[in-house]
């Protein structure tokens, strides 16, 4: 045997392999369904587009939480504990909005006393904590004071609010809303499997957020909003789509926004924000922009790859609705981390009620069994 050659156990191991985990079932979950070819996603068994019409933000979270379906279930964002204050003046101005609800959330949980096993309690302080963290960060790097709590508001006006120091309008808050629900909760991606994973250690809910939040900060989980702005900046008006969906094509770049690993059809995530957008009394821009570039890209696409169902996706409609509300380009991750609270941490509960720790086998694949050289 080579020092090449891995061992004869390794070597024939009868477990099958499968790259990033892909069709492995590691979970069972009463949470959310996703049905990948038929465009559906459904939390609890509601269908999401009625949510988003019927619901609010933390109606759904409290659904995810208990299984109780309340639509005039309040939550306000909560005030933030000097001691977080503290961790956020010191970042530096240039810190990501990511790094620093992240930082924030950590300090969050050491100021806690966060008992095993978690609880829906602990998960309305937390989801009702983080909105007024990240705009307090958003403020203070521009030199303005964080924006005490209303407790009048709900979550979603209330992060407005904080944010930006005067109450949106209805429709503005109502879109935001409705990312926020669309956003809540979808099945085990990356960022939720780690919750699970550090929830199954037995740590507490604030530790396995900090961990879902470090992994939706990865570019290849939570943030593609921001790269549709980026490609939707380049098309002038909406009679400027046709051109510059064909050139963006003939140049072999992506369409970002269009395509997704898990659904086949029409993102149902996405015909819901429009649905919500369309309705707004004035649209903005963006939205204009984003709807002449939509039916111009879907029917190009069908046009050059008619066996590829490369359909809309969230992240499309995600990005004009967080454009409009006002945000960043740069609080596009951070807000989405906002949105995920909800499922990251009805996942935290749901693993914790019937926990095993998860602990995967790898395929050894380095040298068999030598002596150290001489």
């Amino acid at each position: 045997m080579t020092d090449s050659t891995a061992p004869a156990a390794a070597a024939a191991a009868p477990k099958p392999y499968s790259p990033g985990l892909e069709g492995v079932v590691a979970a069972e979950t009463a949470l959310g369904y996703v049905d990948g070819e038929a465009g559906q996603l459904l939390y609890r068994g509601y269908r999401i587009g009625d949510l988003v019409e019927h619901g609010t933000y933390p109606s759904v979270a409290n659904l995810l939480w208990t299984g109780d379906w309340d639509p005039r279930h309040h939550l306000p964002t909560s005030a933030v504990p000097e001691s977080v204050l503290v961790a956020l003046r010191a970042l530096p101005r240039t810190a990501k909005p990511m790094d620093a609800l992240r930082t924030a959330v950590s300090v969050w949980g050491a100021t806690q006393e966060l008992a095993w096993p978690p609880t829906p309690e602990q998960a309305r302080a937390l989801t009702a904590f983080s909105p007024s963290a990240l705009a307090a960060f958003a403020r203070l790097r521009v030199g303005r004071e964080p924006v005490a709590p209303d407790p009048e508001l709900d979550l979603v006006p209330g992060f407005l609010y904080q944010l930006n120091g005067e109450r949106a309008d209805d429709a503005t808050a109502r879109a935001l809303d409705a990312y926020f629900i669309v956003g809540a909760e979808h099945g085990l991606n990356a960022s939720t499997f780690a919750a699970r994973v550090i929830t199954s250690t037995r740590s507490d809910i604030a530790s396995a957020v900090t961990g879902a939040i470090g992994a939706l900060k990865g570019p290849l989980h939570g943030g593609a909003p921001s790269e549709v702005v980026e490609q939707i900046h380049e098309v002038t008006s909406p009679a400027d789509a046709e051109r510059w969906v064909r050139e963006t094509l003939a140049r072999g770049d992506r369409l970002m926004g269009f395509g997704h690993r898990v659904y086949r059809a029409y993102d149902p995530r996405a015909k819901a924000l429009r649905k919500v957008a369309e309705s707004m009394a004035h649209k903005p821009e963006w939205l204009e922009l984003a709807i002449a570039v939509e039916d111009v890209a879907l029917r190009v696409l069908a046009e050059k790859h008619p066996d590829r169902p490369l359909k809309t996706n969230v992240e499309f409609y995600a990005a004009p609705v967080l454009m409009g509300v006002g945000l960043t380009p740069d609080l596009f991750p951070a807000t989405f981390a906002l949105a995920r609270h909800a499922g990251w941490t009805a996942h935290v509960i749901e693993q914790a009620s019937a926990n095993r720790i998860i602990r995967p086998d790898a395929i050894y694949t380095g040298p068999a069994e030598r002596d150290l050289p001489a």
